[in-house]
């Protein structure tokens, strides 16, 4: 009876959660620190699953994680009749984060109207230091604004935090970056965004407590940037992106920034528009292998400064162990001591073993971000989420007590043990909850516990 009623609430409810599976690589632990991956959903893995999500869309273009779930924000996904009138709805589909699934489709409202219709409508979404969930639309060399929202995480809903004035130097802007606090309750905010093919960077201010925006350059809201590496390179390329650095935990200036722009690597600037740090000492190995893949952040661990950037966009071949590359990360930890330089950086790991091949149609961003968080021995703890449009997108953990002296799992899926995952696999398993057994193999997602979500992970398995 007890299997009957399991089976029962898994394939009411379970078996629409069942997308995600890990990517199966066990990864050596680095100076103590180990990594693994939580789940996968993509192209490579779980293809069949994957292509069928609402997500997978060329305009789904960004994604950002927060407090326990994923955002993914596509424009004018729906389409909505009113009246005589047919309109797109653009939305931000909201995941769990422990498994993939989706909790809730956040249709786009703005002033009690629907929100979308123009071209890549909702184009960025992030959240800023304060948890605030934002989204903000591509602009074209013609638009003298860049607008700004706020959105609410239950509803969709949209307000507005500023009509940002791109003053004289009008370029394409496909995405932007937020430090600080967009309702200034808290702390002061900057946001950036870069002009696609072009040399201008731009950048608003705004003090705690206060509506007036500024210019983040001296009054002025852009910059034109006169160092590029590699030094033929003269202006940032197709859909640039900028990330702001943390300084501190309280220090919200952004003073320092990466652009990472099509056909360069991350370029570490100062507001000044001084480079720097570039890529120019960096071991060849560690290069990008191809053009047009744009994505970088950092993050702290047990003190040490870390850097994850993008390596591969849809292809290429590590050709001394012919390893694929394919919309991958480099995570690195900075070297030089307190100066923190790419120079002497050493690389953790490449993560995954691939995400996808596929062309999203150009746009050439992968979203990245972390939580910070701590094991059950309080030990600081890292989780890192990439997502890469077209392709999909994973969770990896990431902390000293992570990985390297787990014991082999075996095939994963296979439960009881026979070389093959079938449907026996999952009747064992069930067997092995409902009594409170199992061993390494029967933990199929690897977060630590055998349960529901264990089976979820297993029939998606066999459905792909």
């Amino acid at each position: 009876m007890k299997k009957f009623l399991l089976l029962t609430f898994m394939f009411a409810f379970g078996l629409a959660t069942a997308l995600a599976v890990t990517d199966g690589v066990s990864y050596e632990k680095v100076n103590g620190i180990g990594i693994k991956n939580m789940w996968i959903i993509d192209r490579a893995h779980t293809p069949d699953v994957y292509s069928v999500q609402p997500y997978c869309n060329t305009y789904a273009r960004t994604a950002v994680m927060k407090d326990g779930f994923i955002y993914i924000a596509r424009s004018n996904a729906n389409t909505i009749i009113q009246g005589t009138d047919t309109l797109t709805q653009s939305v931000i589909y909201k995941l769990d984060a422990v498994d993939g699934h989706i909790v809730k489709e956040l249709a786009l409202t703005l002033d009690g109207e629907i929100y979308g219709g123009a071209v890549l409508s909702c184009n960025t979404v992030g959240v800023d230091n304060f948890g605030h969930l934002y989204m903000a639309p591509y602009t074209s060399e013609l638009a003298t604004e860049q607008p700004v929202y706020l959105v609410d995480k239950e509803t969709g809903e949209l307000t507005l935090v500023e009509m940002l004035d791109k003053g004289d130097a009008l370029q394409r802007c496909d995405y932007i970056d937020v430090m600080g606090d967009l309702t200034r309750e808290e702390a002061e905010c900057n946001i950036m965004t870069v002009g696609a093919s072009s040399e201008y960077i731009y950048r608003w201010h705004c003090e705690q407590g206060d509506d007036y925006w500024e210019g983040g350059f001296d009054g002025d809201p852009y910059l034109a940037i006169l160092d590029f590496y590699p030094e033929t390179v003269t202006n940032w390329g197709y859909a640039p992106v900028v990330k702001m650095v943390l300084a501190d935990e309280e220090d919200y200036s952004g003073e320092l920034f990466y652009v990472d722009g099509f056909h360069s690597s991350p370029i570490l600037y100062d507001v000044t528009g001084t480079m720097v740090d570039n890529f120019e000492n960096v071991d060849p190995a560690f290069w990008p292998s191809e053009v047009g893949a744009n994505g970088v952040c950092e993050f702290t661990l047990e003190g040490r400064h870390f850097i994850v950037y993008v390596i591969a966009q849809y292809s290429g071949v590590i050709e001394e162990t012919g390893v694929n590359r394919a919309c991958q990360v480099n995570i690195c930890e900075l070297g030089g001591g307190e100066s923190m330089t790419l120079t002497d950086m050493q690389r953790y790991w490449m993560v995954p073993d691939e995400l996808g091949t596929m062309s999203d149609g150009g746009t050439r961003v992968e979203s990245m971000n972390v939580e910070y968080g701590t094991d059950a021995e309080g030990n600081e703890e890292v989780t890192l989420f990439i997502y890469k449009n077209y392709n999909g997108m994973a969770v990896y953990k990431i902390g000293a007590n992570v990985g390297g002296d787990e014991p082999d799992p075996g095939m994963p899926g296979d439960v009881n043990g026979d070389g093959e995952i079938t449907i026996a696999d999952v009747n064992t398993l069930i067997d092995q909850i409902l009594n409170a057994t199992g061993t390494t193999a029967s933990d199929v997602n690897r977060d630590g516990e055998i349960n529901v979500a264990d089976v979820n992970a297993l029939i998606s398995i066999i459905l792909s």
